[in-house]
């Protein structure tokens, strides 16, 4: 059974990973240090190499949705998904409502299935698992169907993977409260 505490920090998880969604979708058009004719604005993840925007706001969404099944369960990590899934589909720019929906939804249930045989026992690995498994699978998917190239791949993994990586600091605490707390996996 979930305490109060519990059901709260699954809410705000929730409520953040939805933001991320309309959020990734305004960055891609209006955020970068150059924006593309007809294409994505882009912003620089590693020495010589850029990405879309939006990159960062998804690689926060696949550590957000772990989070949200981890105090809230399995059923509201499926919930996050179609949720995610259905914003994608009504806020992405019309040019790439489907990329961005399909890249989505592959990603999060790729995450989510790496994520649940992990987690009770290693919570932060699953994180960092999972993670590095949606972010490549969302990075393919979104350029193959939005772009039909892989041009940016490398650059969406890289600021995906950034996201993830400034996470491990959080998640390994919230792991080490658990502990302490009594909390466990949902």
């Amino acid at each position: 059974m979930r305490t109060g505490q519990e059901r709260m920090e699954g809410a705000v998880a929730l409520a953040l990973f939805v933001a991320t969604i309309p959020a990734a979708n305004w960055m891609i058009g209006h955020v970068g240090t150059v924006c593309v004719p007809n294409g994505p604005c882009l912003l620089p993840v590693a020495p010589g190499i850029s990405a879309p925007s939006g990159v960062l706001m998804i690689g926060l969404a696949l550590v957000l949705r772990d989070i949200v099944q981890r105090r809230l369960g399995l059923a509201f990590g499926m919930g996050a998904i179609a949720i995610g899934a259905a914003l994608s589909a009504f806020l992405a720019p019309p040019a790439i409502v489907l990329a961005s929906t399909a890249a989505f939804l592959l990603s999060e249930l790729a995450d989510l299935l790496v994520y649940t045989p992990l987690q009770r026992r290693r919570f932060v690995l699953a994180v960092v698992l999972s993670s590095a498994v949606g972010l490549v699978v969302d990075s393919a998917v979104f350029l193959l169907l939005a772009f039909g190239s892989l041009d940016f791949l490398a650059g969406q993994i890289i600021g995906k993977l950034w996201m993830v990586l400034l996470a491990i600091p959080v998640v390994a605490w919230i792991r080490r409260r658990d502990a302490r707390l009594g909390f466990g996996a949902a």
